[in-house]
């Protein structure tokens, strides 16, 4: 295979038609380390509306269980971009995100930004600092796939196009990011447990490098401080350097989703059940099949 061989598969594909197949291999084969730190912006911008950090930090779970709490988003946003919306498999992880959902007075606001935020976040990293920019197509195919997961949700009043739902994106955050102490709590939180995967003598200097890639109205609504400009520049040029390096190496074969990694808190894989609050006891289906290791099997 060549290197662009599946950018020019996906050209050939429609992206409202094939848009669960476009983000498989997008996410799978294509993008899967840049995605997986798009999302993660993605979950930090999420805390900059003191609406939704607010409720995050009632529940204690950023607190509490951060690490549970990230591996459950991840595994869930990874169900979905393997097997779809519309398979067995993906319809059962978005039942149980959808009924742990539904025990919290979420708004359809709320619910639409940080819809929007799987959209935008991945694209605009790929576009700073993926191997290649995604193309027009790939970005409405990611439109097309989280809109009809927004539907599934009972997401109502999703803007009708990619750029209207991008501008929703942009104004509500000019609208709606805000410094609050508990948008600073559940960050705090997170950025410990980001800290945790670092070895110990590199934990400072991690630390130091976490807001490098962060804009001032997210770092401003966090209470974060920014990264040493120094720092910043040599971060971005890595991460440059890293993708003209992609462009020169073979394509990725064998898919790498989130999913199918080693898992922090489920070293020995997880069962549908297993994600959510470690209060929320309903069990969504019937399957106990431990599904991570039944993933490493299935393309």
């Amino acid at each position: 295979m060549g290197r662009y061989d599946i950018a020019r598969k996906i050209e050939g594909m429609d992206p409202e038609r094939d848009a669960i197949a476009i983000c498989h291999l997008l996410a799978g084969y294509e993008f899967p380390w840049d995605i997986t730190r798009a999302l993660e912006v993605a979950l930090l911008r999420t805390f900059c509306v003191p609406s939704i950090a607010k409720l995050l930090d009632h529940t204690g779970e950023f607190q509490h269980h951060t690490q549970k709490r990230y591996d459950d988003t991840g595994i869930i946003v990874s169900e979905l971009f393997k097997w779809g919306y519309e398979h067995p498999r993906g319809q059962g992880f978005l039942q149980r995100m959808n009924a742990i959902h539904g025990r919290f007075p979420i708004t359809n606001s709320d619910y639409l930004y940080v819809l929007s935020t799987f959209i935008y976040e991945p694209v605009r990293w790929c576009d700073r600092f993926g191997w290649r920019p995604l193309s027009k197509p790939e970005k409405q195919a990611m439109y097309y796939f989280w809109f009809a997961v927004g539907e599934r949700m009972g997401i109502t009043e999703i803007p009708d196009s990619y750029d209207r739902f991008e501008h929703y994106n942009q104004t509500y955050e000019q609208a709606h990011f805000t410094y609050a102490a508990a948008n600073q709590r559940v960050a705090d939180a997170t950025r410990s447990m980001l800290l945790g995967w670092f070895p110990v003598g590199l934990r400072s200097l991690a630390n130091t490098a976490i807001p490098a890639l962060l804009d001032a109205p997210l770092l401003n609504a966090l209470g974060w401080q920014p990264a040493p400009a120094p720092l910043t520049q040599l971060l971005r040029q890595s991460l440059q350097m890293r993708s003209r390096l992609l462009r020169k190496l073979p394509p990725r074969t064998l898919p790498d989703f989130f999913a199918d990694q080693s898992i922090r808190s489920y070293p020995q894989g997880y069962n549908l059940s297993d994600i959510g609050p470690t209060s929320f006891k309903q069990a969504i289906g019937s399957n106990k099949q431990t599904y991570s290791d039944a993933a490493k099997k299935q393309p």
